[in-house]
């Protein structure tokens, strides 16, 4: 028995089988093998095609069970993870309207500010936990003030992950979860956000039905399973942003535990039972998987945009065909603290930390006599740490406690140098484990299907493969820290 986990990136859809009974994941596949393409029609823009991601889910589909060497009645259920914030527009019949306004675009800040200040801080904060910002709500009327004729024809919206499971399922659903993610959920009434529909002048049948993060949500058509090849009635029952998943993935369910991922993004994501939120919204609180009516789990985000999008960019301007690893050993030549190389990774558009401001990367003290490539990739990768500790600090201000963090072993948590700065910067504990977000969602499938009775079982096959301690004497760090903070405050 299996189960398969879709991860539905802003680079490429991963695909992870785990066989059930051992939690083990038996096969992965990524498509593209390169990078998919972000639009970007203005500065500050950013979009991608919907079906293009479902393009390469079925060619990651197709692939992750030839390699496993299964048959496709063997999976049992099927989990979807996805990039979190991005509008998908769809007509009545499932047809796309426009390209997907996604995570790191920012031309609805203006329209964001503006309802944080109409509506009033005290309601959006109490009720929203989040200024409405650059979410999806307020991307959606972007679209509403400038593309009237294509809003006119939106039958429903959707989250990434929520298109998948439709184009899987032939049915428009989404969460609790998705819907805070968006800041379309209403935390005080537990339900969704009239009044910020109001404001923003939506229908409330604009919103897909809501259904639970763990449970049958809808199976596969045969339509679907016709260009898939997965079974017709195989069941989709667990679907989640990327990083309430990528929580869920590292078994991060209870208030105090920390996960963490740093991959085109970076996030510290941290579990609590209390409704609180960031007065400015420099981090952001959405509602966990695993939270229900009587039990509340919500998510305290702290999101940085431009972390592996940085070090992806310090490696071609290189110019010398460097692999990533090659890119970590090389930046180990160097000394902590980068002999004064300062470099501020915010290039990925506006970063709700700096409060939604839109500041660009900078680099700083570059000494030509002084600095070669080697400095270049430590300072990129400290600067990376540094915004994550920035961002930490705030969330310790709501009361999040970080001792230890969990992540997967992957994308900068390949680095030795990424994982030694973030524990001596921030006093954590760093465990690295082996799993991703395709197998996490696959794991909560199971869960969601019944096939597990209980989230220990799902973890079985988790494994911690290393532990980061931090250095006992940090004084260089924390200097460099404090001047790259300096820098930031300019």
């Amino acid at each position: 028995m299996y189960l398969l986990g879709l991860d539905i990136g802003t680079s490429s859809i991963k695909a992870s089988i785990v066989e059930a009974e051992r939690g083990i994941c038996v096969s992965s596949c990524f498509s593209p093998e390169t990078e998919m393409e972000i639009l970007t029609p203005k500065p500050g823009w950013a979009e991608q095609y919907p079906e293009i991601w479902w393009k390469h889910s079925i060619i990651a589909i197709q692939a992750v069970v030839q390699k496993a060497g299964i048959n496709p009645d063997e999976i049992k259920a099927i989990g979807i993870s996805y990039q979190m914030h991005g509008l998908v527009c769809v007509d009545k019949e499932m047809n796309v309207l426009r390209n997907s306004i996604i995570w790191c675009d920012s031309r609805a800040v203006d329209i964001g500010n503006s309802a944080f200040s109409e509506i009033g801080s005290e309601k959006c904060l109490s009720h929203l936990l989040n200024s409405p910002g650059n979410f999806t709500a307020s991307k959606l009327k972007w679209v509403k003030e400038n593309e009237p004729a294509v809003f006119d024809r939106i039958y429903k919206i959707m989250l990434p992950g929520d298109f998948i499971a439709a184009k899987l399922t032939g049915e428009i659903k989404t969460t609790e979860s998705g819907l805070s993610e968006g800041i379309f959920w209403d935390f005080e009434n537990r339900e969704p956000a009239d009044f910020l529909l109001k404001q923003y002048g939506f229908e409330n049948n604009i919103l897909p039905e809501t259904v639970p993060a763990f449970g049958i949500q809808g199976s596969v058509s045969s339509e679907a399973a016709e260009i898939t090849g997965l079974k017709p009635g195989t069941p989709v029952s667990y679907r989640a942003g990327d990083q309430p998943n990528n929580a869920f993935s590292l078994n991060v369910l209870n208030p105090g535990e920390i996960a963490a991922t740093a991959g085109t993004s970076g996030v510290i994501y941290g579990v609590s039972d209390l409704v609180k939120y960031d007065p400015q919204s420099r981090v952001n609180t959405f509602v966990h998987v695993n939270s229900t009516a009587t039990e509340t789990r919500n998510g305290i985000l702290l999101c940085i945009n431009g972390t592996g999008i940085l070090n992806s960019w310090v490696r071609k301007i290189a110019g010398e065909n460097l692999s990533y690893s090659q890119i970590n050993e090389i930046a180990t030549t160097v000394k902590p603290g980068s002999e004064g190389l300062i470099i501020l990774p915010f290039g990925n558009g506006a970063e709700r930390v700096l409060q939604n401001r839109e500041t660009g990367c900078s680099i700083h003290n570059l000494n030509f006599n002084i600095h070669g490539k080697a400095h270049l990739f430590r300072a990129a990768q400290e600067g990376i740490a540094f915004s994550l500790f920035y961002g930490i600090q705030i969330m310790q201000e709501m009361g999040v406690e970080i001792k230890i963090i969990r992540a997967g072993k992957a994308n900068m948590f390949l680095s030795p140098v990424f994982c030694q700065t973030l524990a001596d910067i921030s006093g954590a504990v760093i465990e690295l484990y082996n799993t991703d977000g395709a197998q996490g969602a696959a794991r909560g499938a199971g869960v969601g299907a019944g096939i597990y009775k209980d989230f220990e079982s799902a973890f079985a096959g988790l494994r911690k493969i290393e532990t980061i301690i931090p250095s006992p004497d940090n004084q260089v760090l924390n200097e460099a820290y404090l001047n790259w903070e300096r820098e930031l405050n300019k």
